[in-house]
């Protein structure tokens, strides 16, 4: 493997170490992502009012419901690159990335539709606030017009985590959070330009992380090196990836489909209940992040030393992962 390789092997040396080390850079890149959520919601609240926070709330759950299907595939892709990797098999690494963004272009172009023409239709079959409406179709629709971004975003990220490279998508959340939240003041403070300024934000600040991504993959290793050339379906590694990917995208389905029924009950109590509701999804999602990274973490560990047929290692990090060794006493 090169030397300027940021990823991590997860075959060999202490667990635990390992898996806390992969985790808390996860931790933090999600935190900042769930920080940059929240700062729409502030900004929007604060320039635009409570109609306007309402219409960003109304569409969370209906945004999670769209794009929590992809997510669960990307999951799904991670499997399967970090098992061949553990296994040290860079070949098939090689067509399962190259799938992977194959894919992930298709998913992203078909959200983009299904989204921008579905938006009227779900949320007044939701039965959003006539007050509300116009607005949240407004966002809804910006939003989805960057959906290219979001799955090829989460695939890539997918990529990289699966090899033990946790440290990039970090920066990258980072980056990305900052010009978001730039990006809301300019747009919603400053020029005034309506809820929908917020959503073109989001899609700015996601194609760039996109990107940088990209230009991280383009320029790895080449076990893992993604060639632009090379991007095309292996129908073979689609299957595998599928098979992973789609219980993970399907439970991601019905859980949003709930919140989505839940959603629809809130808003008939009118704006002030749905930005209410709105407001305080955004402080609980803060809550759910060290279970959601860990799992992450615990998904790579297993997946490469599967890959790499440590069975035993594999079974140890089910238990191992909640025993952090407490300093001797002196």
């Amino acid at each position: 493997m090169s030397s300027n390789s940021s990823a991590v092997s997860m075959t060999t040396g202490p667990i635990w170490k390992r898996i806390i080390f992969f985790a808390i850079p996860l931790f933090f890149g999600n935190l900042f992502q769930q920080l940059y959520n929240t700062a729409d919601s502030l900004i929007v609240g604060r320039f635009l009012g409570s109609t306007a926070l309402a219409a960003v709330s109304s569409s969370g759950n209906l945004i999670f419901l769209m794009v929590g299907f992809f997510n669960g595939l990307a999951i799904g892709a991670g499997v399967v690159v970090a098992k061949y990797y553990g296994a040290k098999r860079y070949h098939i690494v090689q067509r399962t990335i190259h799938t992977i963004m194959a894919l992930g272009l298709i998913c992203g172009i078909v959200l983009t539709f299904i989204g921008v023409l579905a938006a009227p239709q779900i949320l007044v079959l939701m039965g959003t606030p006539s007050e509300v409406l116009p607005n949240s179709i407004t966002y809804f629709r910006i939003y989805f017009c960057g959906s290219l971004a979001f799955v090829m975003y989460n695939f890539m990220v997918g990529i990289l985590q699966s090899v033990g490279d946790s440290r990039h998508p970090l920066i990258y959340l980072v980056i990305s959070s900052i010009v978001n939240i730039v990006l809301d003041l300019l747009f919603v403070g400053v020029f005034h330009w309506g809820v929908g300024s917020a959503a073109l934000a989001t899609i700015i600040s996601q194609f760039i992380s996109a990107f940088l991504c990209l230009g991280q993959l383009m320029k790895s290793p080449e076990e893992y090196q993604v060639h632009i050339s090379k991007i095309r379906i292996d129908f073979l590694v689609l299957r595998q990836i599928i098979s992973n990917g789609l219980p993970s995208g399907l439970q991601n389905s019905i859980i949003s489909l709930a919140n989505v029924v839940v959603q629809s009950n809130i808003n008939k109590f009118g704006e002030m209940a749905v930005a209410g509701c709105g407001s305080y999804s955004k402080v609980e999602g803060f809550g759910f992040l060290p279970i959601t990274c860990f799992a992450l973490a615990l998904t790579t560990f297993i997946s490469q030393n599967l890959g790499a047929k440590e069975y035993g290692r594999a079974k140890k990090e089910r238990f191992s992962a909640f025993y952090v060794p407490l300093p001797s006493p002196s």
